[in-house]
């Protein structure tokens, strides 16, 4: 790319062409230059196949032209193969060139925070690696063909109620280690043309006005150089949004925000600078398009039949078996004679979502023909549609008639799913459950019939509480327009089950991690689960779930053995490898996605107990084994600490996992991490922080030794409340609660000293402080205490039973049981003072009567000495 002449082209636009470039000239075209050699991008939706739009500016969701319709995100998640996925993207964007598509609107890589969000189906998983992975897949097998991608929707949209206003209360914490991961995974290793900003606002601001996710996270520290366009009617505040780093808005919409942009430039309330760089990114992208359009062929035949055996692989490669009793699958078809087909989407599948990723595909397979051409003569088929999509109307007859059907078959294969007005981009859903006539059908079907397979069809996760019910369920998701052939030769063994799910299913919706908390009260939502998204949560909380991530059988067996390893250590620059033996125990060929986490089991921290790190698709022929390993580095056991900004560490012992699933990992290795993290110490650190570090324990010393000498008989080391207070007090504090003894330049240079390399030889309290006054009554106004010579209730306890007149008095009021309990001794161990003990105290023990006539008494016996 020639720098020069960009710059030179902008320099000469007129402020007008300059401010038209930053916002399109139609819903999917920008706006082009000829003088200038700035050609329009034209681009379409296409996360999993194209939509590209003939009647620009309809309204509504209008049909696009035909094209392949690949299984959406749900479901090719569910492959954990980043080869696939990057397979996917290669002929996706090779039908988009075959349109004169430069950028596909796509991936989708946001988190599924609940399994309610209504635009699921879009996006790949619960987890940030799993996401991050597949999407920056997609990205590289797009390029290959010189089309660009969109990652989207950056930052956390996780719920349709509300998306455009909404304002989402997330901690940095969950931002950087779930939300903001699968993104800088994505755009550090694939290196997309664009990234669509998204609608919400996150803690107050939009994100499409905010200068810390689109300029200094996106731009400074991840490299990110193409261009940030705005989701369709993302924008606010233009003007905002030019200052943060956002360069398109979309769709064209005549000019009315560039107006304001022109205004506040000639109004000197906006800086040229910024637009000549938001220009510069802008005709580089046309550039970027133009390059890609002359170096790729635009006039290619598309193969539809081709496609289609993609779109079958993808879906074949992805469905999940979820339960198999009895090995009633694969159906053996020397056996069952007589199958029953029962269910409308066995003939009219749900293939795809509802919004503005709808494909109109070439070709639909619906599973009830696959199946029927699959077995030919060799099985007599029975089918019965089962039920209607509508709640409304009754079907009593359709349910008795499927039930008459099933009885009368050797097996049924019952299709349920949710229908597509349940889920869809715009609304989310407000339950898990399957339709009740799909539910009640399940049940009269089993009961009728125990060798029953129920398939389900669905966008999000959805209830199972059923599941006890059928002998086997297979989770198709939403197959694509090939899913119908895939499950046929799932069902019938032609192919083996190899997929896992990519998130948790649920015992119920209100076991979620953020069910209190969606989708919020009006215009706000917190995120008060933080880190403990999907799997994180229900392993930290020890809650069962229905099939944990990461779960899916297989027609074969794989058992796991770990390979023998010499210690592990990692440090900053040392990596570490890790390998296992799996074995394929069957009698059929099959694939395992070989997973592993990281965990700590002795953490300071508050993290996720197991997270994934890695994960391997692998084919092993039956009877064999294969050996996979992995290697990890530091980053791997990291988590963000949102007090320094930065991405740490533990060292000591950590853990490696390895198995088929987040909760079958049969396979733990030890390994430790050599090199501690040492915060330099600073005026809000604690005492405490000192014990970190060698000198930092030379100098504590020194300070406890002077604050035992200064104080005197006032407080000794062996006091454990006051030594546990003095630990958790922070540095700065001493100024006040030492009377004076420290300033800020004593504390200014014992940071210095304990930071530094500085001989440590010949440093003692008085050098530190600059002063050799002793003081009494340190730490008083935290502690309490009495300055006067006599003793009052505002005296320590340990004083006051030590002095016999005031036993005499105190004897008046207590047992000889009160001076021999714990209360008692308690209260002399923490050295604290009478009138604070008795607020410790239950009232029938010590009442606040009680409190002032022994306050009276002591006053009275301070007199008598005075005298």
């Amino acid at each position: 790319m020639d720098e020069g002449l960009i710059k030179k082209i902008r320099r000469n636009m007129s402020l007008e062409e300059m401010v038209s470039l930053c916002s399109g000239r139609t819903d999917w075209e920008t706006v082009g230059y000829s003088k200038y050699g700035i050609e329009p991008v034209f681009m379409a939706d296409g996360p999993h196949g194209m939509r590209v739009i003939e009647n620009d500016g309809a309204l509504g969701i209008p049909q696009g032209k035909p094209a392949t319709c690949f299984p959406p995100a749900v479901l090719s998640a569910c492959s954990w193969d980043e080869g696939l996925l990057e397979f996917v993207g290669r002929t996706i964007a090779l039908e988009a060139r075959s349109l004169g598509v430069d950028l596909i609107l796509g991936p989708g890589i946001n988190i599924k925070r609940s399994p309610l969000c209504g635009r699921n189906f879009e996006y790949f998983s619960e987890d940030p690696l799993l996401s991050g992975r597949l999407g920056k897949s997609f990205i590289l097998g797009a390029k290959d063909h010189g089309v660009g991608t969109t990652v989207k929707h950056y930052l956390a949209n996780n719920q349709e109620t509300r998306r455009m206003t909404v304002d989402e209360k997330i901690d940095i914490r969950a931002l950087r280690e779930i939300y903001l991961k699968p993104f800088e995974i994505a755009i550090k290793e694939g290196k997309p043309m664009a990234v669509m900003c998204s609608y919400n606002s996150i803690n107050g601001k939009f994100v499409s006005q905010s200068n810390y996710f689109l300029t200094q996270l996106l731009r400074n520290e991840w490299g990110f150089d193409g261009i940030v366009i705005s989701d369709w009617g993302a924008v606010y505040d233009r003007v905002r949004g030019v200052l943060a780093g956002m360069d398109l808005e979309m769709p064209g919409n005549g000019g009315v925000n560039n107006q304001k942009i022109f205004d506040r430039i000639k109004e000197g309330k906006l800086k040229v600078t910024i637009l000549n760089e938001m220009v510069e990114r802008l005709i580089r992208f046309s550039f970027q398009a133009k390059e890609n359009r002359r170096n790729y062929a635009t006039n290619l035949e598309i193969e539809p039949k081709g496609h289609h055996k993609i779109a079958q692989l993808a879906a074949v490669e992805s469905m999940v078996l979820l339960k198999n009793e009895a090995c009633i699958l694969p159906i053996d078809r020397t056996k069952i004679k007589k199958l029953a087909i029962i269910g409308s989407m066995a003939f009219d599948p749900r293939y795809q979502g509802s919004g503005s990723s709808k494909i109109n595909p070439y070709h639909i397979d619906s599973p009830y023909e696959r199946i029927k051409k699959l077995v030919g003569d060799e099985i007599q088929l029975f089918p019965h549609q089962g039920y209607i999509h509508d709640e409304v109307v009754e079907q009593i007859h359709l349910a008795e008639q499927a039930e008459e059907v099933a009885k009368n078959s050797e097996m049924a294969l019952l299709f349920v799913g949710l229908p597509d007005h349940d889920e869809s981009e715009g609304y989310d859903r407000t339950h898990l459950h399957l339709p009740q006539k799909q539910l009640a059908l399940i049940r009269k079907i089993c009961k009728v019939q125990p060798k029953t397979v129920v398939i389900v069809q669905n966008g999000g996760v959805v209830d199972m509480s059923w599941e006890h019910q059928p002998q086997a369920i297979v989770e198709m998701f939403l197959g694509g327009q090939a899913g119908g052939d895939a499950i046929a030769k799932l069902l019938f063994g032609e192919n083996n089950f190899c997929g896992k799910l990519a998130e948790t299913i649920p015992m119920r919706l209100e076991d979620t991690p953020a069910y209190i908390n969606f989708p919020g009260i009006h215009d706000e939502v917190v995120y008060g689960e933080s880190i403990f998204v999907g799997y994180r949560y229900y392993d930290f909380t020890k809650k069962k779930v229905r099939f944990p991530f990461g779960f899916g059988l297989s027609y074969t067996d794989f058992n796991y053995e770990p390979i023998d390893e010499p210690a592990l250590t990692i440090d900053v620059e040392k990596m570490v490898t890790v390998r296992c033996r799996v074995t394929n125990s069957g009698v059929m060929n099959g694939k395992e996605i070989v997973q592993l986490y990281t965990g700590k089991s002795e953490t300071a921290i508050l993290r996720p107990l197991r997270e994934l790190r890695a994960f391997k698709k692998v084919f092993i022929p039956a009877g064999r084994s294969a050996e996979v390993s992995f290697e990890l580095g530091l980053s791997d056991f990291c988590y963000y600490n949102p007090t320094t900004k930065s991405w740490e560490h533990e060292s000591g012992s950590h853990q490696i996992y390895i198995g088929s699933s987040s909760r079958d990992l049969p396979i733990v290795y030890p390994v430790q991490i050599t090199k501690d993290l040492i915060h330099p110490i600073n005026p809000l650190s604690y005492l405490s922080d000192f014990e970190k570090t060698e000198r930092g324990q030379t100098i504590l010393k020194l300070l406890l030794s002077g604050f035992e000498e200064i104080m005197g008989d006032d407080q000794t080391r062996e006091d454990d409340f006051f030594m546990t207070m003095l630990a958790n007090t922070p540095l700065r504090k001493l100024v006040e609660f030492s009377n004076g003894i420290f300033t800020e330049e004593c504390i200014d240079k014992i940071i210095e000293l304990v930071n530094s390399d500085q001989s440590l030889e010949g440093i003692t309290f008085e050098k530190l402080v600059n002063c050799t006054e002793k003081k009494k009554g340190f730490f008083k106004s935290l502690f309490g205490g009495n300055e006067e010579e006599y003793y009052c209730i505002q005296s320590k306890v340990r004083d006051l039973v030590e002095d016999e007149d005031v036993m005499k008095i105190l004897r008046n009021y207590f047992g000889d049981e009160t001076f021999e309990s714990d209360y008692l001794q308690m209260a002399i161990k923490m050295g604290i003072c009478f009138d604070k003990a008795q607020k410790l105290l239950p009232d029938d023990f010590f009442s606040d009567e009680k409190l002032k006539d022994i306050d009276r008494d002591l006053k009275a016996l301070a007199k008598q000495k005075k005298k």
